[in-house]
């Protein structure tokens, strides 16, 4: 049987490990992106490292999500990643140049590389062909340190493409459907691979849609071939000479195949409070909106704004609606700027602001008590968008710019033609390359690293104890997302440098206590559900635990990301191997994992109930390498030794 493209490209960067699904390799990485957010303790444990000039190809440190200054922490954040880019090699893109996905794929994706990022959503690149997968961030420095990255091989789920889409249907729409078939974790251990005709009808920026939102399914990346769709887009940013023909095998072997004809494709729309929770937008009804927001790594591109441009040329926002609108990159806005587009979207009464991921992690832009809130992004978890009682919808940006017309949600595709509203075809483009918001470090790297009051160091793990014991300090339920975790939004992401600060707000939205209860156990156990930890990358939801005194998370499934965070942090993530014993879990319980060094060895890992000697069985699925991340106390420490 033939490979598929996924395959292929691990193949051509295997350093060692067998691929095979279930063994763990270690890859050569071409190129990492780091965002501010996750970015400051990136940078934090690569100095930890002693490491000297990064070993990439390429590294970028993308300014784009913590820019509401309105304090000196995120601006001195941003200093001091600024100091750490130009000391290691490292390229900065400063706050305003616009957000790291769209402009990694605008400036610096190449089919077939292999891409790192500490950024959930950085599989947005496999919109290019490239192996774009996220990671937490103390991986990433690794990445830039060694120039290496070691998983465990997923599976390929292949998704066959027919057909084209109609008006009023886009790449949103199809990530959508993706998602209802398969729900939040049905990519988990997998990378999803798509081929079949119709991935010739979809632009590379529908790609990149697509792939950034195979995030939401938990599969470790989304990869599409690399065609004359790609040799298009990479001479439109001037960069022809870098397009790579790629492609699976004809005979190509999948572990899986699901079958999507786009021509059968209709608007539809992600309810509260999940991604997957997906209906088409004319069995939801006209339901009245207050709020549309049309941007984020999704759905920024410069078709994505041309589109809404045309929707909203010579009509009005309605009276009841706020429309706001932010640009994938500055290229983009300046293009709109230049075509008149963004002329269009002001005089319809849009408000425009800064290019950054904004309003996509609550950093501005929150709407009113109970509202509802069409945006075009990629997550609407309850209270991420800053307002913990709104319904937040995700759309595409069609149906976000025809609903912020009507003021109710709108399905374009039936009622487009009866609102005189037609769609027209977005002509190719050719873009200035602009590196106006790019600094450059020396070549021979260096210099001083200037550190501001907010940067804590961050906590370090210690080595596995003979005994892993503790009261359970919470018993959490199914999905539990990073923002439950610890809550991303403007009043927090200034404090992402100070582990100490953020500790107070661990898990309020769903345990107020939390915080108060584990400093007083002195640490303690998390309990969760399915799908523990499903969600950002960012890696202080497993950093701030381990600064609480957390030593072992008992859950019946964990995301991918977290899972790696967790251990990275030197913190034992155990799977229930009957998931009934999740039911006997009761706070303010005590257990203990005895004899841990010699249990991490074996399949079954034992823990006791300290008060009634009840024993539950947990499944082992720590690899060579992560059984000696847990030995040493976490990543750093087992580098440190030089392990």
């Amino acid at each position: 049987m033939g490979c598929t493209l996924a395959y292929k490209i691990l193949r051509e960067h295997l350093i060692s490990g067998d691929l095979r699904p279930g063994e763990e390799i270690t890859i050569r990485i071409d190129q990492t992106l780091t965002q501010d957010s996750t970015g400051t303790m990136v940078y934090l444990q690569l100095e930890a490292m002693d490491a000297d000039m990064v070993k990439t190809e390429l590294s970028v440190a993308y300014i784009d999500h913590n820019t509401l200054q309105t304090g000196f922490e995120n601006a001195d954040d941003h200093a001091f990643i600024k100091s750490v880019a130009a000391r290691h090699g490292i390229l900065f893109s400063k706050p305003g140049g616009g957000i790291c996905h769209q402009l990694h794929l605008e400036n610096y994706g190449i089919p077939g590389k292999t891409l790192l990022g500490s950024d959930s959503h950085t599989p947005t690149g496999g919109g290019l062909g490239m192996i774009a997968i996220g990671a937490g961030g103390l991986d990433v420095a690794v990445a830039m340190a060694q120039g290496t990255y070691s998983l465990t091989v997923p599976k390929v789920l292949g998704i066959e493409l027919t057909g084209a889409l109609r008006p009023w249907v886009s790449a949103k729409d199809v990530i959508l459907h993706v998602l209802k078939e398969i729900s939040v974790k049905g990519g988990v251990g997998k990378i999803v691979e798509y081929f079949g005709g119709g991935v010739g009808a979809l632009s590379v920026t529908d790609r990149a849609t697509i792939a950034n939102m195979g995030a939401e399914h938990g599969a470790t990346t989304s990869v599409f071939p690399s065609d004359e769709n790609t040799e298009a887009y990479l001479g439109q940013q001037r960069r022809g000479g870098e397009y790579v023909p790629l492609s699976a095998d004809p005979d190509a072997a999948y572990d899986e195949i699901l079958r999507v004809d786009l021509s059968a494709l209709e608007p539809l729309a992600a309810m509260p409070h999940s991604p997957d929770n997906v209906d088409a937008v004319k069995n939801i009804g006209r339901i009245k909106v207050d709020q549309v927001a049309i941007g984020s790594c999704t759905n920024s591109s410069y078709t994505d704004l041309m589109k809404a441009a045309a929707i909203l040329k010579g009509r009005k926002v309605h009276p009841n609606v706020s429309l706001v609108i932010s640009p994938g990159s500055a290229c983009i806005l300046s293009k709109i700027a230049s075509n008149g587009a963004l002329a269009d979207l002001i005089d319809a009464g849009a408000r425009i602001i800064e290019n950054a991921c904004g309003p996509c992690i609550g950093m501005g832009q929150s709407p009113r008590s109970g509202a509802v809130s069409l945006r075009t992004f990629n997550r609407n978890f309850k209270g991420r968008s800053g307002t913990n009682d709104a319904d937040v919808y995700l759309v595409s940006p069609e149906t976000a710019a025809v609903s912020a017309v009507t003021g109710v949600l709108t399905d374009g595709f039936a009622e487009g033609t009866a609102l005189g509203i037609s769609l027209p075809e977005i002509a190719a483009e050719t873009f200035e390359r602009k590196d106006n918001f790019v600094v450059y470090p020396p070549a021979e790297g260096g210099g001083e690293v200037v550190m501001g009051p907010n940067i804590k160091p961050f906590p370090r793990g210690n080595a596995l104890p003979d005994a892993v014991e503790g009261e359970i300090v919470l018993v959490a339920g199914d999905n539990i997302t990073t923002d439950d975790i610890m809550p991303s939004d403007s009043r927090l992401l200034p404090y992402r440098s100070n582990i100490p600060y953020l500790s107070n707000y661990c898990f309020e939205k769903i345990d107020a206590g939390f915080a108060a209860r584990a400093k007083k156990a002195d640490g303690g156990v998390i309990v969760g559900g399915d799908n523990y930890g499903q969600g950002s990358s960012r890696e202080h939801a497993a950093l701030v635990p381990l600064y609480l005194g957390i030593r072992m998370v008992l859950a019946k499934s964990f995301a991918r990301i977290h899972r790696s965070n967790l251990i990275n942090s030197g913190i034992l993530p155990l799977v229930f191997e009957q998931h009934g014993d999740y039911d006997k879990m009761k706070a303010g319980g005590a257990l203990v994992l005895a004899d841990a060094d010699a249990q991490i060895d074996r399949n079954i890992i034992i823990v006791n109930d300290k008060g009634t000697g009840a024993e539950y069985r947990f499944l082992n699925t720590l690899t060579d390498i992560e059984k000696r991340m847990i030995r040493a106390g976490g990543k750093i420490n087992m580098i440190r030794q030089g392990d």
